[in-house]
């Protein structure tokens, strides 16, 4: 990589200060002078392609104040797991656009939360267009991370993911290289899906620090590999010839750094995910004190996973990570 520094992603925005995934959160990551920012891309009724963390809507939205909607109340599985609320999938566009954000974390972050109640949902094509827009303005190359949520679940609805976000990319002008795209996925069959549709793009594959990819669990059940195993030297090798990167749960860095560069040796790059200050999220070894909203030493576990070689990192407060990262004490 030619890079000196990773790539800062502003994970869904720029959650640590806007409810995750609305206007305002993307605006103020872009303000903020991130490189990229992250969508989660789910769909409506009608084929719409719209950014929500997860398909079920209940916590990130008011839809439980719209008595309207209240017999869309359910509960699904939803990569094997039951899930009760609202989902984006019983809901047009039109709907949905009638609903406005809310903060997922309010007792973590009551200040994203005073924007509660005021955002509409964006469609895909709308952070698009934004982001676009943004580069334009800016002079730089502003880049998307896609991330394509529950592929394998939304196929089993009659969804074919893949053709949807390849006319919607097209139609947006961010099918041939002209924008910096990267697609990501914890199901690695739809990046392959996306790639043989010709989007020109990098193609990064998710894994957990546990647990095993959903897509593989449905068509090979208890013989699907782990994330875990996927990331031995013999899936490294199988994967350095099938995708162009993976992103990694900070924990497994934290815990094997030395995996960074074996990935990065058979030419794969290595994304993280997620730099968060609250002691709520570091490890164990960088909280101090007990309150769970409280900042602990997250400069500390930022220097790890810096000091890691890492070539992209997901940042939930995205002025905090730009001048982390963008600091001379972070290149390599």
């Amino acid at each position: 990589m030619s890079r000196t520094r990773p790539l800062v992603i502003g994970h869904r925005g720029a959650p640590g200060y806007r409810p995750e995934h609305s206007l305002a959160s993307y605006e103020l990551a872009l303000d903020l002078g991130v490189d990229a920012v992250e969508p989660d891309v789910v769909f409506t009724k009608d084929a719409v392609a719209v950014i929500r963390h997860e398909n079920e809507i209940g916590s990130t939205t008011d839809v439980a104040r719209h008595p309207e909607f209240a017999s869309r109340r359910t509960t699904k599985h939803v990569d094997g797991e039951p899930l009760t609320g609202w989902f984006v999938e019983d809901f047009t566009w039109e709907e949905l656009a009638t609903l406005r954000c809310r903060e997922r974390l309010p007792k973590l972050r009551p200040r994203s939360a005073e924007f509660d109640d005021r955002l509409p949902i964006l469609r895909l094509r709308d952070l698009l267009d934004l982001v676009a827009t943004a580069g334009r303005r800016e002079g730089r190359g502003i880049g998307v991370v896609l991330e394509v949520k529950h592929a394998t679940y939304f196929a089993s609805l009659g969804y074919d993911v893949a053709a949807l976000l390849d006319a919607e990319l097209r139609r947006a002008g961010w099918d041939a290289g002209n924008h910096p795209l990267v697609i990501e996925s914890f199901e690695q069959g739809i990046l392959q899906r996306m790639r043989d549709r010709g989007i020109r793009a990098r193609y990064i594959y998710l894994l957990e620090a546990e647990g095993r990819p959903h897509d593989l669990v449905a068509t090979r059940g208890a013989d699907a590999p782990t994330y875990a195993d996927q990331l031995t030297h013999a899936g490294l090798d199988r994967l350095a010839h099938e995708v162009d990167g993976i992103s990694l749960d900070k924990r497994v860095i934290l815990e094997d750094d030395g995996i960074v560069a074996a990935a990065q040796g058979r030419g794969l790059e290595v994304y993280t995910w997620t730099c968060r200050p609250e002691n709520a999220f570091l490890s164990v070894p960088f909280r101090r004190g007990r309150a769970k909203a409280a900042f602990g030493d997250w400069e500390g576990e930022w220097q790890r996973i810096a000091d890691a070689g890492v070539d992209g990192v997901f940042v939930d407060h995205a002025d905090l990570g730009v001048a982390f990262f963008g600091r001379s004490g972070t290149d390599r």
